[in-house]
């Protein structure tokens, strides 16, 4: 069995689907933080038989849980103090996200206006469909 020590400060992302740790690492942009990582993945889980855990020690404040929420609102995200879990967030999918995706309509704005950031809005909360603030194109999460 495998033991990862436990964090004293930070938070642990918890039911990651199996094998999108990395994707999740990369979008958090977690590699440019001055903070201990320590990347779980493949761990067996009995409610989804396998699951990717990240265990980030730093200040929750650090965390763009936009992002996070777009990419997965089912993650749990448990804040840590003191060694102890005192707070678990529950994601929301955000009503808009900037530069997370880009816009894949070669007649859009951003595509001429490179400096144009990339924003697209909830259009359908329940079928969890991005459309482009510009141009309404359908925004993809295969990132």
């Amino acid at each position: 069995m495998l033991n990862v020590g436990k964090i004293e400060e930070g938070f642990v992302l918890d039911h990651i689907k199996a094998g999108e740790s990395m994707d999740i690492y990369e979008h958090l942009q977690l590699g440019k933080l001055d903070c201990t990582v320590a990347i779980i993945k493949n761990a067996r889980s009995n409610k989804m038989g396998k699951k990717d855990i990240l265990k980030v020690e730093c200040d929750i404040n650090q965390l763009d849980l936009d992002v996070l929420a777009f990419l997965d609102h089912n993650i749990t995200v448990n804040v840590i103090k003191d060694g102890e879990i005192v707070h678990k967030k529950a994601l929301v999918l955000p009503k808009m996200i900037k530069n997370v995706i880009r816009c894949k309509n070669p007649r859009c704005i951003t595509s001429i206006e490179q400096e144009l950031p990339h924003i697209f809005l909830l259009a359908d909360e329940e079928k969890e469909v991005y459309r482009c603030k510009y141009c309404e194109e359908k925004g993809s999460k295969n990132l």
